[in-house]
């Protein structure tokens, strides 16, 4: 199951409310398919969180997981925070420390 360690940083209302603004037009770059969470669906959104720190993830309609679920086991998994699930779509925000200060997604206080 998931493993343990620290987990994902706890957003309040007023950053999940801009992260919300920010993922409103990116696309999904994950998808969860009929394998449902696999180590490639990690290994990919792991990668793409530590670009991006800001993720759309979809849920397919062949997928044995539900939406929830899914976003539960990526966020547990992945070490990020569920910032949205919205119809099949999961919006994933990971801190990335080593980032550029200028590529760093700045949430307010």
């Amino acid at each position: 199951m998931s493993k343990t360690g620290p987990k994902a940083k706890q957003l309040n209302g007023s950053q999940i409310r801009h992260l919300r603004g920010l993922g409103h037009h990116l696309s999904p770059v994950v998808m969860v398919g009929r394998e449902g969470i696999s180590p490639s669906v990690l290994t990919a959104a792991a990668e793409v969180l530590l670009a991006h720190e800001l993720i759309k993830v979809k849920v397919q309609q062949t997928s044995d997981v539900d939406r929830q679920t899914a976003a539960e086991e990526l966020a547990n998994r992945l070490k990020a925070a569920v910032v949205q699930v919205l119809g099949n779509t999961v919006l994933l925000y990971r801190e990335n420390k080593d980032r550029k200060p200028d590529q760093k997604i700045n949430l307010p206080e």
